[in-house]
């Protein structure tokens, strides 16, 4: 069964949407889209025991009890009819969507309406004996005023969409259709003031075909948005205005009100190009081809979609690797910046993984292919940034809803003004009309419904670039909101891996000889601790003796022969049954392991004697006690949840200067976090997949793009340079991204009202009216891309972004 919710916005809404299903059916298996607002079930209950469950848990799905509801109902798996997908050209902003969706929902048949205003790609469905043809979905999305490619089947690769966009020619603004008709309209301007200044008898009339000429598509268009459900649009608004000041003898300003409009709709365009160049860039960064090395060892170039996992490529120095894998044979440095943002490139080896993007700088490698085309580290940023973009803020849609009644109201008021005053007042009509067509554009809510698209497109735009994957406008402003933050301790704020940090001598003995010993007893054994043991002394460049005879006691010692004396290395618990440890010997074992770390002691089997030991931890990254800093300067509490013992965890937290919970089960952690979200707003900051519950749970989950894939898909946003700083940044980038709605929001009415009044009293006319307009929707616009200069954490004062003025784009 599909199920269509609109309240589904973010993962913690789709977490209640499959706690209120399984409640009905325990075993029912729940996929759910946020950024599509759509709900895939199979189960054994009736719909209408899922709908019923749904409602009472505050998600009614859209046609529960509405005539829609048969364009919803539930279709047997096989004889689901294919998707349709397309590309649909000419959207500016996040109104264009809304009219299109509506125009289709309205069609019979037609339903799952998703339409990515950044990608610009359509997909829906089309019931098998629908009356409704392909041809009837084309022509109405053309009558609106948009272009629209041809279908294709929309079991295609994800992403294919943005496949295209990146092969199309990206035209120059002036090559587009509404750039054609403004310099059209331009040349008409021009040629309707020469003349009116030398034949001053003929100016109106050549104003008057420039009304006409440049005002017919927006009537056109105004006509089928009414035809399609959406009568109070800016098109109707600005033909009304547009044909009424014609129709009172102002042909001159009427010609400007056209020439204007037409003037922010390019704006507008633009800046919707400027959005969806990111993802272009992306797409652009893999390869198109891909040298195949077949099992006999030849060569031969193949296209890098082709590649199938276990395949084994060649990437020469100067080449991007082709698809995410691993190395086997060679190694050289890799520039990962496309991926990560890391500026210095790294240096790689067999067995090590590479993404596909990253530019091999040096050395010859070949590559076993470890993820098709459709799912690697690119692939997968793009399509959650495509979600992310598809998925409308709350700010956003509240705004958008505020439009739908603002429109008609201001219509009117301006209605009641053209007619109040000469009918109550005895005033004149003339003025009293003009007047309220001034009012009807002043009122366009052009630059009010770009105001917070712009910036959220801008603010995961430059997040992006940082590293910083944000899935969706209402993740990322409520991390601007939190007061809590909850991280995991292994993997989060640690490495995730433990490292030598003591190496003590007992004896006589010298603790490089010491760790020598220890290294060569552990050097055949696969455990965490051994290996990290054995790569401190490489790296020491002990001589690391050889060993016989090694056998493990499971759990507590690794035993081997080293130069003739039988050797061990085990816990505290097992030396000191295998050994007569002195006072002084469990004291220093004492404090380290009061310091969080694990003590290995080093025996003489022989003559039971201790000869020293090696203390190893997970250390904390090197930016985590700077991260932790950075929100504590921002007010922002920071709590680590681990299942690591109370010694350790109170030594990784004492260091970095916050709270902790110690010995945490998974559960353990999501209780945590569900008692913290009674008081506060809570992002939670995880990597593995224990961590998914309570990333899921928390208002925000945040994790680290070096997790798992479980983490990340889970989780509302990642940090793909794996630094805790970035969690400021997450933080710092989403209230610079408010602090800029709330900017252009305030602009935008503010500039409307002051403008309403003084047209109202007589004082400003009919072109002033569109140049305010326009200017608010350009103003919008430029301020929202000055996030793109928005600096980080560390630059970022009073809550505020430090950026530099638009002047510099």
């Amino acid at each position: 069964m599909r199920f269509h919710i609109e309240d589904m916005t973010c993962g913690g809404c789709a977490g209640n949407v499959v706690k209120a299903i399984q409640s009905v059916d325990p075993n029912a298996e729940v996929i759910t889209e946020p950024p599509t607002r759509s709900v895939q079930v199979t189960s054994s209950a009736t719909r209408a025991q899922l709908e019923s469950a749904l409602c009472q848990a505050g998600y009614p799905p859209r046609g529960s009890d509405a005539p829609i509801a048969k364009s919803l109902a539930p279709i047997p798996a096989q004889e689901m009819p294919p998707g349709l997908s397309m590309q649909v050209q000419g959207m500016d902003c996040a109104s264009c969507v809304g009219k299109i969706e509506t125009a289709l929902a309205r069609m019979p048949g037609v339903s799952d309406i998703r339409l990515n205003f950044a990608t610009e790609r359509l997909e829906l469905t089309l019931a098998p004996e629908s009356p409704t043809q392909l041809g009837d979905i084309k022509k109405t999305i053309k009558s609106l005023g948009f272009g629209v490619s041809a279908s294709t089947d929309q079991s295609a690769t994800p992403g294919i969409g943005t496949d295209d966009q990146a092969a199309a020619p990206q035209l120059r603004w002036w090559q587009t259709r509404k750039g054609k008709q403004v310099v059209g309209l331009g040349i008409l301007m021009a040629t309707a003031y020469a003349i009116a200044l030398f034949f001053p008898n003929y100016g109106t009339w050549v104003f008057g075909a420039a009304v006409v000429v440049g005002v017919f598509p927006f009537a056109r268009k105004a006509l089928a948005l009414a035809k399609s459900g959406s009568p109070f649009s800016i098109e109707t608004l600005m033909s009304v205005a547009a044909l009424g000041a014609l129709f009172i003898g102002e042909a001159e300003e009427a010609a400007a009100v056209v020439f204007l409009f037409s003037v922010g709709e390019l704006l507008e365009s633009v800046a919707a190009g400027r959005a969806r160049a990111g993802i272009r860039a992306l797409a652009s960064l893999v390869p198109k081809t891909a040298v195949l090395i077949d099992p006999q060892g030849g060569q031969r170039e193949v296209p890098a979609a082709s590649l199938d996992v276990n395949d084994h490529v060649l990437v020469r120095p100067g080449d991007r690797v082709s698809a995410d894998g691993v190395i086997i044979q060679g190694a050289s440095s890799l520039d990962e910046s496309p991926i990560t943002g890391e500026s210095i490139p790294l240096a790689k080896a067999a067995g090590d993984n590479v993404f596909a993007g990253s530019i091999n700088v040096d050395g010859v490698l070949q590559i076993r292919v470890e993820k098709a085309a459709a799912d690697n580290t690119i692939s997968r940023i793009i399509h959650l940034v495509e979600q992310a973009q598809a998925s409308k803020a709350p700010t956003a849609r509240f705004i958008e809803r505020f439009s739908r009644y603002y429109t008609p109201a201001v219509m009117a008021i301006a209605a009641l003004i053209v007619v109040v005053p000469p009918l109550a007042m005895g005033g004149d009509w003339g003025t009293w009309l003009y007047r309220g067509l001034a009012l009807l554009l002043i009122a366009c809510p052009c630059a009010l419904v770009l105001s917070t698209p712009a910036a959220i497109a801008s603010g995961l735009a430059v997040g992006t670039r940082r590293g910083l994957l944000i899935k969706g406008g209402n993740a990322l402003e409520t991390i601007g909101r939190v007061s809590t933050i909850a991280f995991d301790k292994t993997g989060t704020l640690t490495e995730g891996k433990p490292r030598v940090t003591d190496v003590v001598a007992f004896t006589s003995g010298r603790e490089d000889e010491i760790l020598a010993l220890a290294a060569s007893v552990e050097s055949g054994s696969n455990h965490p601790l051994a290996k990290a043991i054995v790569s401190h002394a490489e790296a020491a460049n002990s001589l690391i003796p050889a060993a016989s005879h090694a056998y493990a006691t499971a759990g507590k010692a690794v035993h081997a022969s080293v130069a003739g004396r039988k050797l061990a290395i085990g816990s505290p618990i097992y030396a000191a049954q295998a050994a007569a440890l002195t006072q002084g010997q469990r004291a220093r074992i004492e404090a380290l392991q009061h310091d969080g770390k694990t003590v290995s002691v080093l025996l003489d089997e022989q003559t039971r004697e201790a000869l020293g030991l090696v203390a190893l931890r997970d250390e904390p990254r090197q930016d985590a006690q700077e991260g932790v800093a950075e929100l504590k300067a921002m007010g922002v509490r920071s709590v680590m949840l681990t299942g690591d013992n109370r010694l350790t965890a109170q030594a990784i937290a004492g260091h970095l200067g916050m709270e902790w919970e110690a010995e945490l089960l998974p559960q353990d952690k999501l209780r945590l976090i569900d008692e913290m979200k009674r008081s506060a707003k809570v992002a939670m900051v995880g990597d593995g997949i224990n961590d998914a519950p309570a990333l899921a749970t928390a208002d925000v989950g945040i994790a680290m793009g070096g997790g798992t894939d479980v983490a990340i898909e889970t989780a509302d946003a990642a940090l793909l340079k794996s630094r805790v700083t970035d969690v400021a940044h997450l933080v710092a980038l989403s209230r610079a991204t408010m602090a800029n709605i709330h900017q252009n929001v305030i602009f935008a009415l503010g500039l409307k009202a002051v403008f309403l009044i003084t047209t109202v009293l007589g004082v400003t006319g009919l072109w002033v009216a569109v140049m305010a307009d326009t200017g608010a929707t350009a103003i919008v616009t430029l301020n929202a891309l000055r996030l793109l200069r928005f600096k980080g954490a560390a630059a970022t004062k009073h809550h505020q972004p430090r950026m530099q003025p638009a002047s510099v784009l």
